[in-house]
């Protein structure tokens, strides 16, 4: 009995225990974000939104050696506080207590930590020209944890039968299966958010997050997802996290209560955006498009940030620095680039790459044109002299080129002249080698479906993509043929990938039940991005191309050391080609040798090229 009491007793003391602190007064303290950071981070100015009922009613005070609260910002509502701290660069790591205090009444008192960076920290290198994406939802890629499938708290069950619902896939699901990369040969994972999405319906996606600091819990945790990057990185894989600036989900806790009227951009009724990026960059705009397209919303359920705010924008900037200390994050793609509005980015950029000097950023520019894109290219020659310092981008309009070159005939403007066209505009780029190329993505029509499911076109554009300029970002399920019209709905174009559920009857991971066609397709995609991984020449190489002929594109990627001819037949009929228009790339080389047809040419002043298929030739003197 007496034991009873005791465990009674230490009972209703735990309860006790974690009630929260501010219950005990009139104010209260709910959280501090970033919850934690770092001693030894470059910028010295770290700002804390803290969040509690009338918070902003108490004084508040730190003492810690090393770190000076500068400033403690009101703001309009109560119910938040702004900390302006200044960390000495000589401050050591430990945990210090942030102070409220509320009059004669016992003080709020948080405990904050500021932790130790990892050894080389400040140097982590970004992903680069010698990298393969491999874009996957974590949602749709592999179940890996059935049991967070449905987690309480959060809103959406699991419903696999829905096309738009969330079906299960999770952080454990990419970790079980890193080997299946690294024989593909793909070298880096760009991963759709994984931020908590806690909304009602439709949250598989990833793009309305409610919680910028934590992962959702149906797809792990922060260590889980932590962890994934570290292992990923033993194996060779870099981790990309997708980021999102410009709108959050409307389930976020701060639509209850929000910290300023303009945290947010509001209109009278539901307004959307006009999605015309164009306009940013367009001299004769007027200055409602822009504020449309800047101000209106992506989508009901995601509201539009006001990055105009300074401490909305300080918020996301140290939000992404955070995760790239953290988690050890070896890149960030970056959503919706332009519609934060382009001097809010290039702080970003600026402050970001201050504190990672090597760090690699890749920027969704949606954009139809080559101008409009490489607008948005650091050191570009812009005529209003804007630098955006973001260091790669999207190749949008190649990837039109691509979608539409095969499927056409030959001609002055279209067939491959239309890939040529759009290589020919690389003068418009900084430096047309940080260019992310591909042909389709999570918001795209599968590529397979683009080439009405011809493997010879396939073939010619994983051919092209793997040895153009810039580096290759494939989607996943494009090795097995995965099919999917955009129009059909987003679901249909974000199918799970066979074998990452239980029960499945197809298994890819395993080559279980795959058609001889997607084992075709596999192997050969597998064969390029294998060649790829250690050919310098196609990562920084430098391109020549020469002017499509009768349905021909002929290119070459060359450095001191070698040289790789590259030829596209886009014709129903075989086509053999005289040399001597090439001269200029191929004089000193005698033979040479096809990676894809494994056919060795004794000389090279006449090429024989089958119907609808590509050569890959790497020249020898």
């Amino acid at each position: 009995m007496k034991h009873k009491i005791n465990l009674f007793i230490l009972a209703v003391l735990a309860i006790f225990y974690f009630i929260p602190m501010g219950s005990l007064h009139s104010q209260e303290l709910n959280r501090i974000e970033p919850p934690f950071w770092w001693a030894g981070m470059k910028n010295t100015e770290l700002q804390l939104m803290v969040n509690g009922k009338d918070i902003g009613k108490t004084r508040v005070s730190i003492n810690y050696p090393g770190i000076q609260l500068k400033e403690t910002v009101l703001v309009e509502n109560p119910n938040y506080l702004f900390l302006n701290l200044v960390l000495s660069p000589e401050v050591q790591p430990g945990t210090f207590q942030i102070v409220f205090e509320t009059g004669k009444k016992k003080p709020l008192t948080f405990n904050y930590e500021l932790r130790e960076r990892a050894k080389g920290s400040a140097e982590r290198q970004g992903f680069n020209n010698s990298d393969v994406i491999y874009l996957l939802m974590p949602d749709r890629f592999a179940n890996g944890d059935p049991s967070n499938d449905n987690v309480d708290g959060m809103l959406e069950k699991l419903n696999r039968s829905n096309p738009n619902g969330r079906h299960g896939g999770d952080i454990k699901g990419i970790r079980d299966n890193l080997d299946y990369f690294q024989d593909l040969g793909v070298t880096a994972l760009w991963l759709n958010p994984v931020l908590e999405n806690n909304m009602p319906a439709v949250t598989y996606h990833g793009y309305a997050i409610t919680d910028f600091y934590k992962v959702d819990a149906r797809f792990g945790t922060n260590e889980d997802y932590r962890l994934l990057i570290e292992e990923a990185g033993k194996k060779g894989l870099r981790i990309i996290k997708d980021m999102v600036f410009n709108h959050f989900g409307t389930s976020h806790w701060w639509l209850k209560d929000l910290p300023m009227k303009d945290w947010i951009n509001q209109w009278p009724e539901y307004t959307r955006s006009n999605y015309r990026g164009g306009t940013l960059v367009d001299p004769y705009a007027s200055e409602h498009d822009k504020k449309l397209m800047l101000k209106g919303w992506f989508d009901t359920t995601m509201a539009d940030l006001n990055q105009e705010n300074p401490y909305v924008a300080n918020y996301l900037i140290q939000n992404s620095i955070w995760w790239v200390e953290y988690a050890g994050l070896d890149g960030i793609r970056m959503d919706t680039y332009p519609y934060s509005g382009k001097e809010v980015m290039k702080e970003w950029m600026q402050r970001l790459r201050f504190e990672y000097p090597n760090f690699s950023v890749v920027g969704e520019v949606w954009l139809n044109t080559a101008p409009q894109v490489a607008y948005w290219m650091e050191d570009a020659s812009n005529a209003d002299g804007y630098n955006s310092h973001l260091n790669y981008l999207f190749d949008f309009p190649l990837k039109y080129a691509i979608g539409s070159a095969f499927n056409e005939g030959h001609g002055w403007s279209s067939g491959v002249s239309k890939l040529y066209e759009s290589l020919s505009l690389d003068y418009l780029y900084s430096n047309p080698q940080n260019i992310v190329v591909f042909a389709d993505n999570h918001d795209a029509d599968r590529i397979y479906t683009v080439l009405k499911e011809d493997m010879r076109k396939f073939k010619m554009a994983m051919a092209f993509l793997m040895t153009v300029r810039g580096f290759p970002q494939i989607y996943y399920g494009t090795e097995i043929l995965m099919t999917g019209w955009e129009h059909d709905g987003h679901g249909f174009i974000r199918e799970d990938f066979p074998g990452g559920w239980s029960g499945d009857e197809i298994n890819a991971f395993k080559k279980q039940g795959l058609t001889a066609d997607q084992n075709e397709a596999g192997d050969f995609l597998r064969m390029l991005l294998q060649w790829r991984k250690n050919k310098k020449v196609i990562h920084d190489g430098m391109l020549k191309h020469y002017v499509p002929a009768d349905g021909v594109y002929v290119y070459f990627r060359y450095n001191e050391d070698e040289t790789v001819m590259v030829i596209l037949n886009n014709n129903e009929e075989s086509k053999t080609i005289k040399t001597e228009r090439f001269n200029e790339n191929l004089e000193g080389f005698a033979t040479g040798t096809d990676l894809l047809h494994r056919t060795y040419f004794d000389q090279l002043k006449m090429i024989s090229v089958p119907a609808m298929s590509a050569r890959i030739i790497e020249l020898k003197k």
